[in-house]
């Protein structure tokens, strides 16, 4: 399954104190449900970010939650960016499609 890398970033102030419960509630919940991989906050940024690990069958499958995220209701997100991403080294690397671009066979299974 596909794997998809969201970044979002959040004005700090009252807002975002005022609702970072909810949205903590809602991670657990992607998590617990499978789609969510990891996530947490990119630290030394300008603004609150947070980094999140998604995986599902398409795109569109990973903007639903983040869409319904309550930090996105609240209109408390300043910037988004969603990437697919093929994790070839690290703990995800079993799931990725083990081929680096414009290579033709698969990476080795052994470094």
């Amino acid at each position: 399954m596909p794997f998809f890398i969201a970044i979002m970033a959040h004005p700090d102030g009252d807002g975002w104190n005022r609702h970072r419960a909810a949205p903590a509630a809602c991670l657990k919940n992607l998590v617990a449900a499978g789609s969510l991989r990891a996530s947490g906050p990119l630290i030394g940024t300008p603004l609150r970010s947070g980094f999140l690990i998604f995986t599902g069958p398409d795109r569109a499958k990973v903007e639903a939650p983040v869409a319904a995220d309550p930090f996105a209701v609240e209109r408390l997100i300043e910037s988004l960016t969603i990437t697919e991403w093929d994790p070839l080294f690290g703990p995800f690397a079993a799931e990725s499609s083990g081929h680096l671009p414009g290579l033709p066979a698969p990476l080795p299974t052994e470094v």
